[in-house]
């Protein structure tokens, strides 16, 4: 076992080396400072360095920079997103109120069309809205939202702006039913307002028909129609269409007329129903040209009887029932 050397001795050399070198790096540091405040040579280096680092520097953050713009790009897409949906909804609501606003205009252009009406010719009218419509080549037929309870009956004569739209053929407590004219199972009695020959009126499911027209009645297409008043079911003087095709019929004995409806049998949302004992104010008639003397109006003499076909019989219309 060898003896104990005792502990180790440092060197003294690095001792007096430390001290030596902090000076050494004290007077480069003070030089540097100095020669940097006279002539600024350190900062021609230092913005050299710069120039030389700064691809260095722009690498660096050339990540964040695009993280940024992918997200302010993502942001800007999803708020034009939400903006364009926005702006679309919002031009679907003005579409929408618009189309109200037209159908309102529309609805008051018929509403005062109906009492217009009424008002010139001075009738006992109730206003009432259609619920629902039944224009089926066999059954042309109208539901009112007006019932018993509002005064409504069977046998009431229906009309619009233009002229006879029906008559009602069942009520019940809020609602009635009305038959139009161009019902298969309706038939009015009528007069060619140009003439006063007397005829009757036919529903053909889409239109309306004229039968068994004698050949001397003189009746021509574009002749207006009227009712009759005959049968106490419809008052006389209403429009009920307009002749616009007449054709012989298979005996060549007799014409039949096709008419166009006077009412606006296919569209509006209200009627107007005739009340009983209505008073119909019929047109005024013309005035005396100058120089004739005044006197009562004559009635139009009529025309002299041709003689008439044996009598066809004709099928029950529904104002007779």
């Amino acid at each position: 076992m060898p003896p104990y050397a005792g502990p180790p001795v440092t060197s003294r050399s690095s001792d007096a080396a430390s001290p030596l070198t902090l000076v050494v790096y004290l007077v480069l540091a003070i030089t540097l400072i100095v020669l940097d405040d006279q002539a600024g040579w350190l900062a021609r280096a230092r913005a050299q360095a710069n120039v030389l680092v700064q691809p260095v520097w722009n690498l660096a953050g050339l990540p964040g920079r695009v993280g940024g713009q992918v997200r302010d790009t993502a942001a800007s897409h999803g708020q034009l997103v939400a903006e364009n949906r926005q702006l679309r909804n919002q031009l679907l609501i003005a579409n929408a109120r618009l189309t109200r606003l037209q159908t309102a205009a529309l609805d008051n252009a018929q509403l005062r069309e109906l009492l217009n009406v009424a008002e010139r010719s001075g009738l006992d009218v109730q206003l009432a809205p259609i619920l629902d419509i039944d224009l089926d080549p066999v059954k042309q037929r109208l539901v009112l939202a007006a019932g018993s309870s509002e005064g409504v009956h069977v046998g009431q004569a229906v009309i619009d702006g233009g002229g006879l739209m029906g008559q009602v053929i069942s009520t019940t407590r809020s609602t009635s039913t009305v038959l139009l004219l161009t019902d298969p199972d309706h038939a009015v009695p009528v007069t060619v307002a140009r003439n006063g020959v007397r005829l009757i009126v036919y529903g053909r499911g889409d239109t309306l028909e004229l039968r068994d027209i004698p050949l001397s009645a003189g009746v021509m297409v574009g002749d207006e129609i009227v009712t009759s008043g005959l049968g106490g079911r419809f008052p006389p003087g209403f429009p009920v269409g307009t002749i616009s095709a007449l054709k012989p019929d298979d005996t060549h004995a007799f014409l039949v007329g096709v008419l166009k409806p006077a009412a606006q049998l296919d569209r509006g949302r209200d009627v107007l129903l005739l009340r009983p004992g209505a008073a119909i104010r019929l047109p005024a008639a013309p005035a005396p040209q100058d120089g004739a003397p005044d006197a009562a109006p004559q009635p139009t003499p009529a025309p002299a009887p041709a003689p008439q076909p044996a009598p066809v019989p004709q099928p029950q219309p529904e104002a007779a029932r």
